[in-house]
């Protein structure tokens, strides 16, 4: 692949993932349903986090927990979102640059705080979300690096980014700048519900010829196409985008380019303990693979040991040393 300085620049959502432990009367008692994610404000998130036990605080977000798997696996990561001036927003920066990803994007200086999901965990394993949004959704297409993108050999976005206005204007920009320059560019769709809100979007993205690589599972992929089932959906997708990539839970995932179908099972995993983040890390194993210039096949190994890994431990991070695991899987 051409040289650049950054291997997959990220751009998405910012947020702090605060973990506390608690009981299943702190939840009975604010009228929280286990297990389930909501979206608060702010004079929510600021409540809650004052009722909350001493908590963890751990950098989070999509494509954020993409750029930590890249650059776990020895990739050169950066990434692009938005923070506040206020102490999560520290958090944030500290987090992402400890582990080497670059993160230059200023933090804004309006009123609004940092993202953060309030991630209450009851003895049973069970994770109830709350997340407030905040300065993420404040993303401007000013605080896109045109010389970072052009340095950047593929850039990846996150369908959670494409909902409000401003950031996904952002994000086109970004696009713009990295076709310009002859890179790559990558996008997962995130979530059914995003593709739900936006499939009109999405399919007129992928028709400009302006992605690479789309990510997506397979119930993402079948409500973007509209086809009956998952194999009839990756043959209407993959004709209409260069490289796709669709996991499949424990069926593993397959990569079609050119009419050629790679498949890889799922790897083994001793317990299943918290799937948050599988879709993220899978991303980063294929997308560093990619960059090295390996083979789908290949990339898509790469991707399922890096969501084993992140499966097997509770948080979206990975904890293993994944360039060991990939080193001793495929040298």
């Amino acid at each position: 692949m051409t040289d650049t300085r950054l291997d997959v620049l990220c751009i998405g959502n910012a947020i702090v993932d605060v973990i506390a432990a608690t009981d299943d009367g702190f939840l009975a008692a604010e009228g929280l349903d286990k297990g389930a994610m909501r979206l608060i404000d702010a004079d929510e998130a600021t409540r809650l986090y004052g009722k909350m036990g001493p908590g963890r605080e751990i950098s989070g977000g999509s494509a954020g927990n993409t750029a930590a798997g890249v650059a776990t696996l020895g990739g050169r990561a950066g990434f692009v979102g938005q923070v506040a001036k206020d102490q999560l927003g520290e958090v944030y920066r500290h987090d992402i640059a400890s582990i080497g990803i670059e993160f230059t994007t200023p933090a804004s200086d309006g009123d609004v705080p940092t993202a953060r999901s309030l991630v209450l965990v009851t003895p049973d394993a069970q994770r109830t979300m709350n997340t407030f949004l905040g300065a993420a959704q404040l993303l401007t297409p000013e605080a896109i690096d045109a010389a970072q993108v052009r340095d950047s050999a593929i850039l990846y976005l996150e369908g959670y980014l494409w909902d409000p206005e401003t950031p996904r204007a952002a994000m086109e920009l970004a696009i713009d700048i990295a076709r310009e320059a002859g890179r790559k560019v990558a996008f997962t769709l995130s979530d059914s519900f995003c593709v739900g809100r936006h499939r009109d979007g999405f399919n007129a993205l992928i028709d400009s010829g302006r992605l690479d690589i789309l990510f997506a599972n397979e119930a993402e992929i079948v409500s973007l196409t509209g086809e009956a089932d998952f194999d009839s959906a990756v043959a209407s997708a993959a004709k209409r985008v260069p490289i796709l990539v669709v996991t499949r839970g424990e069926q593993g995932a397959v990569a079609v380019e050119g009419g050629e179908r790679a498949q890889v099972p799922a790897e083994p995993v001793d317990q299943i303990v918290d799937t948050t983040g599988a879709g993220d890390l899978f991303a980063a194993g294929f997308l560093t693979g990619h960059a090295q210039g390996r083979s789908n096949a290949e990339a898509l190994r790469m991707g399922a040991i890096a969501a084993a890994e992140v499966i097997s431990h509770y948080g979206a991070r990975p904890e293993a040393d994944l360039k060991a695991l990939v080193a001793k899987a495929l040298g």
